[in-house]
């Protein structure tokens, strides 16, 4: 009976007893288990090599044993509370409308296309006869 092959996605520890290649473990995400043809009881593996964050730091493809591969226990994930989304059309904070504009009435000179109403102070020379 052989081991079962690894799936897309799972974090593998590959030591010496997957391969003499791995001196030190490795911690190795599987993106595929290639289809190429190996000696009875290998197989390639395709995937990422992880450092210590779990960030992943070079693309790997593994010529390993399935029966030598470790698989670590999982822990729960931690949860970071996200805010939650504001839904469509609610207010996010009080909406100000834009000031309002008051003209006041234009001084006498002024250039708004109104002649001034004579004897007004600023109308200018009175007009001639």
């Amino acid at each position: 009976m052989s081991a079962p092959l690894p799936r897309a996605g799972d974090l593998l520890l590959l030591t010496r007893a997957a391969s003499v290649q791995f001196v030190r473990p490795v911690r190795f995400r599987v993106i595929r288990v290639l289809d190429w043809p190996t000696y009875d009881g290998w197989v390639w593996l395709d995937g990422y090599r992880l450092d210590d964050k779990g960030d992943a730091v070079a693309r790997r493809s593994v010529f390993v044993q399935p029966a030598g591969l470790v698989i670590p226990p999982r822990t729960a994930p931690t949860t970071t509370q996200r805010p939650t989304p504001t839904p469509p059309g609610a207010a996010t904070r009080a909406r100000v409308s834009p000031p309002v504009r008051v003209s006041s009435p234009p001084r006498s000179g002024s250039r708004t296309g109104r002649a001034a109403a004579p004897g007004t102070p600023g109308a200018g020379p009175p007009p001639r006869p």
